[in-house]
């Protein structure tokens, strides 16, 4: 390798060196027991909250699924997308967090599955064995898709076997993450956020300066037929995003409403009070990043044209292009090679924030909420967390096969897996707080909807279905939360006691 590459190669090694010493810290400060490990002790503060819990939402498709698709489909999905999860990520924190934050409190829940059973008195723990099986099911290829973002980074930048960069990248991940439980990943993402920050404005500066200035990149995107047209799509020539295309898109924002690994940031805070300031954090964070993103489509775009770049014959080769910028930036000189590894470290850090929290999420649904909770394993607390930290290492492994496939589209494995959490969980949580009267028979009923409806429309009515060819996210919340409120409505109501704390967690 060349110098410049050794110095962007250290600067990564020097940023997981990090990343793993955090975790070893939160290993031996975080304390013991269920509630540290996968919830910190409810001790997180307004700006970890808030920056931890929009990384671990964010993910590698900030930094590559997004850009990816801007560049070479043009603005219209990408800003349609951006708008809703802009959205989305705004009322998650107004309507939803404080009201979970006491109800779990209440309830002495520390899992998503353990709150919804909780929330009904589940005693036989229907609701959480199927939304452990959920989580379990949608995590898989979620967690890939963070592997593959790693795997594809250092393909591309050191021309390393892609499989090996992948692995290599995943048992980083797996061991701060298995070491430091909640606590750790909480810390780690807030640094990340920081770091993502950073990559996103050092990319569009020394984007624009190669592209030859904002004129001239908006005037080449301007010369491409459809490109900036926020209803029009401008891949292979032009093709219509009309008002069902448009409104399905931001139908993303909806995901929100039962994404596990972010709602356990509300359900973490230390004072329900400081959710004010973590949601003012988090949604202006969250607009400033994903502008930011759609940006650097639109200046890889003009690099791409003019042959600085590329080309790019697909979204999962487009997906590289800051990784193609970093590798221009680092050849400039020691300082700027140092940079080049920061901007890489930060896609890194896109995708740790989030594989960590789905790992963690996913090792709670086996051991609390599968062995503890429906199996009544009393296996003490440590062999508990041994076993937690096992489902860390199994999850790795199965998201790990299917990432070994590098010419799979990240944008569009998370997408499947955002639908499935938001469809599965998202109606049944906003019910759980906001209506009295659903019943568990509704609850299970509409979970079930959610989750099935998911795979329906994703593999048999769109493939079949041109008219009906839209995120399936949207039919399956709208299907989901009206199976919640008809099963209720023809079901006995629920018991005094589960009325009573459904009241106080509404005061």
């Amino acid at each position: 390798m060349q110098t410049n590459e050794w110095v962007v190669l250290l600067t990564i090694v020097a940023y997981l060196a990090l990343i793993v010493g955090v975790g070893i810290y939160y290993s031996r400060r975080a304390g013991r027991g269920a509630d540290a490990f996968f919830l910190g002790g409810r001790s997180l503060g307004p700006f970890v909250t808030a920056m931890s819990a929009e990384a671990s939402d964010m993910s590698g498709w900030l930094l590559m699924g997004m850009p990816g698709l801007a560049l070479l489909c043009g603005t219209a999905e990408a800003f349609w997308t951006a708008l809703g999860l802009a959205i989305g990520t705004y009322l998650n924190w107004l309507i939803v967090a404080r009201r979970l934050r006491r109800y779990t409190v209440l309830t002495g829940s520390i899992t998503i599955p353990d709150f919804f059973s909780r929330r009904f008195r589940d005693d036989k723990h229907i609701l959480s064995t199927l939304a452990a099986i959920i989580i379990i099911i949608f995590f898989v290829p979620y967690t890939a898709s963070g592997f593959m973002t790693c795997g594809k980074l250092f393909s591309t930048l050191f021309g390393l076997e892609y499989g090996k960069a992948m692995l290599l990248s995943a048992a980083i991940i797996v061991l701060y993450t298995a070491l430091g439980g909640f606590l750790a990943a909480s810390v780690t993402d807030y640094l990340q956020s920081i770091l993502m920050t950073m990559a996103l404005l050092a990319v569009i500066g020394f984007g624009l300066s190669y592209a030859g200035g904002l004129g001239n990149v908006m005037t080449n995107a301007k010369g491409i037929s459809q490109y900036l047209s926020l209803t029009a799509v401008a891949e292979q020539g032009e093709g219509t995003f009309g008002f069902l295309p448009i409104f399905s898109t931001m139908a993303w924002g909806l995901g929100y409403f039962g994404m596990p690994h972010v709602l356990l940031r509300f359900m973490a805070i230390r004072k329900e009070g400081e959710l004010k300031l973590a949601r003012r954090i988090g949604s202006v964070w969250v607009v400033i990043s994903m502008g930011a993103a759609i940006v650097i489509g639109i200046v890889g775009r003009a690099l791409m044209d003019q042959g600085i770049v590329g080309p790019y014959a697909s979204t999962s080769e487009s997906e590289t292009i800051i990784v193609a910028i970093a590798n221009i930036i680092s050849s400039n000189g020691l300082l700027l090679a140092i940079l080049a590894g920061l901007i890489l470290a930060g896609i890194m850090a896109a995708t740790m924030s989030t594989a960590d929290s789905q790992l963690l999420t996913a090792a709670s649904a086996v051991s609390e909420d599968l062995l503890k909770g429906v199996f009544r394993w009393n296996i003490g607390e440590k062999k508990n967390l041994w076993i937690a930290r096992g489902t860390v290492v199994a999850v790795s492994i199965l998201a790990a096969v299917i990432a070994y496939d590098p010419g799979s589209s990240v944008f569009k494995i998370v997408s499947f897996a955002w639908a499935g959490f938001g469809a599965a969980f998202g109606p049944l949580m906003l019910f759980c707080l906001f209506w009295k009267r659903t019943t568990l028979q509704g609850a299970v009923a509409g979970m079930i909807t959610g989750g099935a409806v998911i795979f329906l429309w994703k593999f048999l009515v769109r493939p079949n279905v041109a008219a009906l060819d839209f995120y399936e996210l949207l039919p399956a919340f709208l299907l989901s939360a009206l199976v919640i409120y008809v099963v209720s409505l023809l079901t006995a109501p629920p018991s005094a006691e589960v009325q009573a704390t459904f009241d106080k967690a509404s005061a």
